[in-house]
């Protein structure tokens, strides 16, 4: 799991549940897309088979295609994203709206590990 900010957190805390369901699940707390810091990005995906990306606020520009992009190129991976969708608003608002949270985190590593 790629995060950035609050996500971080709930990243681990989703971390935690997936490991309770014997899903081990590496966190990454990425702190800039530019520059994306890929390496510790490739060494992940070879080690787990897919990635996802968890941001509170737009997929489209955001961490998840920056982390698409440098996948693409040099080691195409299933990814799941976990963000917004091209909307705005109060980050209570958005949290709430999108599911920017440990349940959608832990939703979407088990979708991801569905498509390796």
């Amino acid at each position: 799991i790629v995060a950035t900010g609050h996500l971080v957190w709930e990243a681990l805390q989703a971390s935690e549940k997936l490991e309770a369901q014997g899903i081990s699940a590496e966190v990454i707390n990425i702190h800039t897309i530019k520059p994306l810091d890929e390496d510790i990005i490739l060494k992940s995906v070879r080690k787990t088979g897919c990635i996802v990306t968890a941001e509170e606020h737009n997929i489209i520009g955001g961490l998840g295609e920056s982390v698409a992009r440098a996948l693409s190129l040099k080691a195409p991976t299933p990814q799941e994203f976990v963000g917004t969708n091209d909307t705005s608003g109060t980050p209570a608002q958005l949290m709430e709206k999108y599911g920017l949270d440990a349940n959608s985190v832990e939703k979407a590593v088990k979708k991801v590990i569905e498509r390796k």
